[in-house]
């Protein structure tokens, strides 16, 4: 380790080859699954290679790198929770039309840029700014320079007028 805090490629390479056998089925054993153990093997020595600095010489190896992979694996562990707790899995997408693929949401999209033709320039501005750009309603009134209150109500009247042209009333 001595080595390889000083930068000897020979060190380095004899490092590596004696400890990630030992880390790797560290890994496996923990997670059951070889790639996940593969990936945080690799995470494993990005985190060696930054924290190198702080290994004292003349202390325990093994503690000090059994430390870092058990963070690596918890590390892991809890990202992996996050993902899952945001993330829907599926197998296989579902099955949308690609939007503007066929010619019926071409006549679709059509008929909608005629229907915002129709609104008053305000409702326009506001539809197009909260739905087309995605911003939010403080951030549309800052833009026209209008309060919250004037773009919820220019929106809402917006969306009254879309849906009685759709029929929708």
């Amino acid at each position: 380790m001595t080595g390889y805090q000083s930068g000897d490629a020979g060190a380095t390479s004899e490092l590596i080859g004696r400890v990630s056998p030992h880390m790797f089925h560290f890994f496996v054993a923990e997670t059951r699954n070889r790639a996940v153990a593969e990936d945080l093997l690799q995470d494993f020595w990005l985190r060696i290679h930054r924290a190198r600095h702080t290994f004292r010489p003349g202390e325990p190896l093994l503690p000090w790198m059994y430390a870092i992979a058990r963070r690596v694996r918890v590390d892991a562990y809890r990202k992996s929770v996050r993902v899952d707790r945001h993330e829907i899995r599926t197998e296989s997408l579902p099955d949308y039309p690609a939007p503007g693929g066929t010619e019926t949401s071409a006549q679709g999209s059509a008929k909608l840029a005629e229907l915002l033709a129709d609104l008053p320039a305000a409702q326009r501005e506001v539809i197009l700014l909260l739905k087309e750009s995605g911003l939010t309603l403080e951030e549309v009134a800052r833009v026209t320079g209008s309060s919250v209150g004037a773009v919820k109500q220019r929106a809402h009247r917006a969306y009254k007028k879309l849906r009685k042209a759709f029929g929708a009333e």
